[in-house]
């Protein structure tokens, strides 16, 4: 094996965490996030994914299903339509249950969730019944249903009304019988699935946490009852590792909270929520709850038609219970984000000021490039040697090419969007055919045949801890 000759590692300190505005900067110069509809001033709660965003939230998809999927031998996978027959939503609750009470001002006209309004106005010191905004008179408050409606067919009327799904379990439970006749699962088994669903929030804030459009991760588990307590206590510690193990969240920053009986929802028997500390506060990352039998009994009931298992154990019919894993896409590409985000100082610019690296520290499993090629020059034929190796590696990883400005403002464009292994070729690469790779995390650089470039990667990711 050839001799790896090391780098002298640089020194870091002074870690500071990102902010709100230090991430919507990020997304927007970078490419993660856009604002939608930009160019006709934005539309209120929708946002587009860029580039690298797109990749982003694709790998913590992909992450996901191999967790869920993959891995286990009794759980399936589901794409059910977004608009479902309007029944549905009677049988699940959402039309009778599904609002939130909303006051308006009447002067300044804003809109707030009136469970939330005695909170801004405590911060604010605003009295009650008064506008924390403007100091407006407000409204009594009035039940808002969150669902999107619209027509299908020709006439727009009263029997032409369907809504946009708010959550993608349903689709799951009213594909419960179909799944169990093709695909000979046996209790316990999961349905999972990643879809849109939308959501008519009254007010929406801190960028891409709470939006009208969003993708969800959802997997229902149907066990038998009276082993539902187990189950339960099963999946709350695997998505809970889940998130520290495969999407390399700091532990301190994730935490349980139980709902309280005030806050259960009307099918939840127990619940849970894995929370974040985000820039805000500690919110919900992912719902873990038991539903009992009410989804399936209740379609059941609204459809006119028994939904029930046969065990082949012991050959008894019962309505299954349900332990649902509930998970937002589009929240997590947040977590991940705010997690990974850094500004490091590592010395001083030519001036005598500290010179701050902004760095995403991303598991290189959910990074949006995996390795960046770099000629050291692009002359001398150097330029065409890199191509010809980003396109080699472009087979198995997700690589980038860039031979502008440089090296060191080359490796911070990488480092800042969380790019964890950047190759560099240079004249001895022509000479002894070796390269320098660099690792994002400790900017520590080694020289290797470039023959074992892509192995030493693979090697990396495979064994990856973030310190």
């Amino acid at each position: 094996m050839a001799k790896v000759k090391k780098a002298k590692a640089n020194t870091i300190s002074n870690e500071h965490g990102a902010s709100m505005d230090k991430i919507v900067s990020l997304c927007k110069r970078r490419g993660f996030v856009y604002p939608s509809s930009e160019i006709y001033g934005g539309l209120s709660a929708t946002w587009d994914y860029g580039p690298l965003g797109v990749e982003l939230k694709k790998n913590i998809q992909d992450a996901w299903w191999k967790e869920m999927v993959r891995r286990h031998d009794n759980i399936v996978g589901l794409d059910a339509a977004i608009m479902m027959h309007p029944r549905t939503w009677e049988a699940s609750g959402h039309v009778e249950n599904f609002s939130d009470p909303l006051v308006d001002c009447k002067k300044c006209k804003t809109r707030f969730r009136a469970d939330h309004l005695e909170e801004i106005q405590a911060e604010k010191g605003t009295e009650k019944g008064v506008c924390p905004e403007c100091g407006g008179e407000l409204t009594e408050p009035r039940q808002f249903n969150l669902m999107f409606t619209t027509h299908m067919g020709p006439v727009a009327d009263s029997g032409s009304v369907i809504y946009l799904r708010p959550e993608t379990a349903q689709g799951i439970f009213v594909n419960f019988k179909n799944v169990v006749d093709t695909s000979r699962v046996q209790i316990p088994f999961g349905i999972a699935q990643v879809g849109k669903a939308f959501r008519n929030e009254i007010t929406t804030k801190n960028f891409i946490f709470r939006t009208c459009e969003f993708e969800q991760m959802e997997m229902q588990y149907f066990v038998k009852p009276g082993t539902e307590d187990v189950s339960f206590e099963e999946w709350k510690a695997k998505r809970m590792t889940w998130y520290q193990e495969r999407l390399g969240i700091k532990s301190e920053r994730l935490r349980f909270a139980e709902h309280g009986p005030q806050e259960l929802a009307h099918y939840a028997k127990v619940a849970f929520d894995i929370e974040y500390e985000y820039p805000f506060g500690w919110q919900e990352l992912e719902g873990i709850h038991s539903r009992t039998d009410y989804d399936l009994s209740r379609h059941g009931e609204f459809a006119g038609k028994e939904i029930n298992y046969l065990d082949p154990e012991d050959n008894n019919r019962y309505v299954p219970y349900v332990i649902e894993t509930s998970s937002g896409l589009t929240r997590s590409v947040l977590v991940a984000l705010m997690d990974a985000y850094h500004e490091e100082t590592i010395g001083e610019d030519k001036n005598g000021n500290p010179d701050i690296r902004t760095v995403l520290h991303l598991h290189p499993d959910i990074a949006p490039v995996k390795v960046a090629v770099l000629p050291l020059v692009k002359k001398d034929g150097l330029a065409e040697l890199a191509q010809g190796l980003e396109k080699d590696l472009r087979e198995d990883f997700a690589t980038f090419y860039d031979q502008g400005g440089a090296i060191g403002r080359r490796y911070r464009r990488m480092d800042e969007i969380g790019t964890p292994f950047c190759i560099t070729v240079d004249y001895e690469s022509k000479e002894e055919k070796t390269v320098t790779l660099r690792f994002r995390d400790s900017m520590e650089q080694i020289r290797l045949p470039m023959n074992e470039v892509a192995d030493r990667i693979r090697k990396e990711i495979r064994d990856y801890k973030r310190s």
